[in-house]
C-alpha cells in the first residue's frame, strides 16, 4: 500500500492516472496532453508501474500504458475499511440523535 500511496502523492502522477481513465496511452500522447518531457514521464510512469497503478504492454515500435484495476482494488479495499469505521461512527451518531431528540421531546 506504501508504495501506492506513494505514486499517487505526485500531482504529475496522479495526472497521468486520470488520463489513463479514459483509455491506453503511448508515453508520447501522455507528455503532450500534460506538457511536460517524454523523460519525465517515463520516470512518473515506471513509480506507478512499480506500484501496481499501470500495465505496459508493447505495440510494434511503443509501448502503451493503461490503468492496471488490480493495484486500483487494492487502494479500493483500503479506503474501504474506513468507510466502513465512518458509517459505524454514523450510525451510533444517528442513534444518539434519535434516543437525545425522545428525551427532549
Amino acid at each position: 500500500m506504501e508504495k501506492i500511496l506513494y505514486a499517487l502523492s505526485e500531482p504529475k502522477r496522479t495526472a497521468i492516472v486520470e488520463l489513463l481513465r479514459e483509455g491506453p496511452l503511448t508515453v508520447g500522447e501522455i507528455a503532450a496532453k500534460l506538457s511536460i518531457q517524454q523523460p519525465q514521464v517515463s520516470k512518473h510512469l515506471r513509480v506507478l508501474y512499480e506500484a501496481g497503478l499501470v500495465k505496459i504492454y508493447p505495440l510494434a515500435n511503443k509501448r502503451i500504458y493503461e490503468l492496471n484495476p488490480e493495484g486500483l482494488q487494492e487502494l479500493d479495499e483500503w479506503i474501504n475499511t474506513f468507510r466502513e469505521l465512518w458509517e459505524k461512527r454514523f450510525d451510533r451518531l444517528e442513534s444518539y440523535l434519535k434516543e437525545s431528540g425522545k428525551e427532549k421531546g
